[in-house]
């Protein structure tokens, strides 16, 4: 058995972290796993959602259009250090794992960097033009319509990363191939 490998995806909603993730699983030539961190805010209770302990999501009108804040309680923030916690757990027991996070603040990378420490992580940050990420979340149904405008200054704020991938022209699968030819996957 090889080490295992972190690739951490970075990026707004809606960028195409998971379905790049998806696309590099097929053609990856080890087995990642899929880690969304979206699986993990869906494990808050409903009464958290919406909870000054939980999850806040405020919508702030611009003049550009809606602006989707997030603030996060106490309940939330244990819930984000768990999940990246579990991250390492996987890794311990010998998984590769592809991470689809939102990192909102730089010491996200920095708390990652500090439970991986003894493994081989790379960060890939993904970017797109904010119009695009709007389209998307509108086409999506399933996005708060503003998230991305609120996002876009602070997901890629003081974050290092190992590859820059731009979504904007790039589908999912060329995505994937960058990937796995910059890490010799």
């Amino acid at each position: 058995m090889t080490d295992p490998r972190i690739i951490i995806f970075n990026g707004i909603g809606s960028v195409g972290k998971s379905s790049t993730a998806k696309a590099l699983q097929k053609i990856a030539s080890e087995h990642f796993l899929h880690v969304p961190g979206d699986a993990f805010l869906e494990m808050l209770p409903d009464a958290m959602m919406d909870h000054p302990d939980g999850i806040v999501f405020k919508t702030l009108q611009t003049s550009n259009g809606p602006s989707v804040a997030i603030e996060m309680g106490p309940a939330m923030d244990r819930l984000m250090r768990g999940f990246r916690r579990s991250v390492a757990a996987l890794a311990h027991e010998g998984n590769s794992l592809l991470v689809d996070d939102v990192m909102l603040y730089e010491t996200d990378q920095h708390y990652y960097r500090e439970v991986l420490g003894e493994f081989d992580v790379r960060f890939v940050g993904f970017f797109a033009p904010l119009d695009m990420l709007e389209q998307r979340e509108r086409d999506r149904k399933d996005r708060l319509v503003g998230l991305a405008r609120w996002q876009y200054g602070r997901v890629h704020k003081g974050i290092a990363y190992d590859l820059e991938i731009d979504t904007s022209e790039t589908s999912p699968d060329e995505c994937a191939r960058k990937i796995a030819q910059a890490f010799s996957l």
